[in-house]
């Protein structure tokens, strides 16, 4: 099921200049896109009860890009992809800059690890048509011969449960609740009632844009809700910035 609609940069209607740029603000767009739907991989994980056999963080990941590559008309795909693949890069670039050593404990993958296995699946998913894509991201051949699989496997692990979610049909069951006047709010004003569009969960999840203390996106399983920090929009722009 392809969505016909673009990155809100793209569409024929005005948009108020957030950012400093048209650029800054298409990157910033597609990373609250790309973290907005690993954030949603959770909550459907929880809600619709899947089983997960590896580190939930890398299902979410993997949810990520599938959604993009499922949801999206090639144009609109290929440029989330890109830019939120350079999510990962610039934050591992950032991190090395502030000589910040890995953390290995971590529940999240290493961010050029998590850059890697992005590109990988998306490019998997067309590899005859998205050969450009793995050349700019430098995916190496011994890697790119194996992303078709990693598709498939993807798909095999997630397609199931999407259609399942898709054959519901429209819904309000994702809630945005409280939004305010940011672009974060606004993108996900937008998507939010795509989704419900087009997609309906076993029960509802709320939504929210609110003051954390740091950059942050998360799910909160306790309350059913997906959580964006106001101040992560900041640190996408810082690191965009870095990307310069």
């Amino acid at each position: 099921m392809s969505r016909l609609t673009v990155l809100l940069s793209f569409l024929l209607w005005p948009l108020i200049a957030f950012g400093q740029s048209e650029e800054e603000d298409i990157f910033v767009e597609a990373n609250i896109l790309g973290i907005f739907y690993h954030e949603l991989g959770h909550a459907v994980i929880d809600i619709e009860q899947l089983p997960i056999f590896a580190q939930e963080e890398d299902a979410a990941d993997v949810f990520s890009i599938y959604l993009i590559d499922t949801l999206y008309e090639e144009e609109s795909a290929l440029a989330l992809a890109y830019e939120a693949s350079l999510g990962f890069l610039a934050e591992a670039d950032l991190r090395e800059q502030a000589a910040e050593e890995v953390a290995w404990w971590d529940t999240h993958g290493p961010d050029e690890q998590r850059f890697f296995n992005t590109v990988c699946i998306f490019y998997g998913a067309s590899p005859e048509t998205r050969e450009d894509f793995a050349t700019d991201m430098g995916l190496p051949e011994e890697r790119s011969e194996y992303c078709p699989d990693e598709f498939w496997q993807a798909d095999d692990s997630w397609g199931y449960t999407l259609d399942e979610m898709i054959e519901r049909g429209s819904g309000e069951t994702l809630v945005f609740k409280a939004p305010d006047e940011s672009l974060t709010s606004e993108i996900l004003t937008h998507e939010v009632a795509q989704l419900n569009n087009e997609m309906q969960l076993r029960e509802p999840l709320e939504i929210t844009v609110e003051s954390c203390g740091q950059a942050n996106a998360f799910y909160d399983p306790q309350e059913v809700k997906v959580i964006f920090c106001t101040e992560f929009e900041g640190h996408l722009r810082d690191l965009f910035r870095s990307l310069e």
